[in-house]
């Protein structure tokens, strides 16, 4: 089993990555192994529409989407971690959210995160927490992915790490929320030795408004 935590902030040992560091010990303790993706400080691109991903299986711009994508497939858990700017997700990683979840659908065969347990956390100095959260959960949402949570919404507060490890609260969070997705892991594998199917497909009905 591998959970992969990905630290969408700008720095790499920030505040993002103290939380999703607490999540990665106790996933770890818990038998699960762990790799933090830093999606670095370059400009990423938002999706542009181009569809080409659908018949390629991969996005046309060829980054960190594209690596990234390779290592989700092989990943069985997801953590994605963002802080808050204007009271929302970061806008590198919602632009590069867009961009793998889109193409995701037609990577190599598809499914790279149906069916995988997902959860989001944010960090953030002061407010714009709850709002961000929501943002980032909806991605989850639309691919069949179930949501771990925690005790609490998934946020620890901080300026810089140091403050952010002052907030027992919050890295107490972390560490619940880490203990409950190696737990769902450990129920997804148990069902898989049993001979539990996953569900069914059903041929895909697209409707738009305007036909």
């Amino acid at each position: 089993m591998k959970a992969l935590l990905l630290n969408g902030g700008p720095h790499e040992k920030g505040c993002v990555h103290t939380a999703l560091t607490e999540i990665a010990n106790v996933l770890r303790e818990e038998g699960v192994a762990t790799q933090i993706y830093w999606l670095g400080h370059k400009p990423i691109s938002g999706c542009l529409g181009c569809f080409v991903c659908q018949t390629k299986g991969q996005c046309v711009i060829d980054d960190k989407v594209n690596e990234f994508l390779a290592i989700a497939k092989e990943s069985d858990a997801f953590v994605f971690g963002a802080p808050v700017h204007y009271a929302s997700a970061c806008g590198t990683i919602t632009s590069f959210l867009d961009r793998v979840f889109f193409a995701s659908q037609s990577f190599k065969g598809g499914h790279v995160f149906e069916l995988k347990p997902g959860a989001a956390i944010v960090t953030a100095r002061r407010a714009g927490t709850t709002a961000a959260l929501d943002r980032l959960n909806k991605y989850f949402t639309i691919l069949q992915m179930p949501i771990v949570s925690s005790r609490y919404w998934n946020m620890v507060h901080g300026h810089t790490p140091e403050e952010a490890k002052q907030d027992e609260e919050g890295l107490w969070t972390m560490r619940v929320l880490g203990r409950n997705m190696a737990y769902f892991l450990k129920c997804l594998e148990a069902g898989r030795k049993a001979g539990i199917a996953p569900p069914k497909e059903e041929e895909p009905k697209i409707t738009n408004f305007i036909r």
